[in-house]
């Protein structure tokens, strides 16, 4: 079973960047599609984007369209997310998850890493 470690998080000022990685291990044919999720306190996962490890699709929330840049690079098996022009808004637990269709559902992912903070500050 693929095993997934984020990092990258941190504290930044609103409109800085930081970029999450998410380091992919073990992986197989099934693991087609990598998605990023943030968690507020005291709110449900919501989807940010995904990614395809095959042909690089990808999709983003309306939330992040455009500031946020999902990508991934095959030979490291590691995904990344470049976000930019960050509001405190995106202030987030940020993981990473590998499914095996294009979905924006949490659910649907099987396996999860465990997490990064990004706490943005205004």
């Amino acid at each position: 079973q693929v095993q997934l470690v984020e990092s990258g998080g941190g504290l930044v000022q609103a409109g800085g960047s930081l970029r999450l990685s998410c380091a992919a291990s073990g992986r197989s044919s099934r693991d087609k599609t990598m998605g990023w999720f943030r968690q507020a306190p005291g709110q449900g996962r919501d989807f940010v984007a995904y990614v395809t490890w095959t042909g690089g699709t990808t999709s983003y929330a309306e939330s992040v369209e455009g500031r946020f840049t999902i990508s991934r690079d095959n030979t490291k098996n590691t995904v990344y997310l470049q976000m930019n022009s960050l509001k405190p808004e995106d202030t987030a637990v940020y993981s990473c998850a590998a499914g095996p269709v294009l979905s924006t559902i949490p659910s649907v992912y099987e396996v999860w890493g465990q997490g990064t903070q990004v706490t943005v500050s205004s």
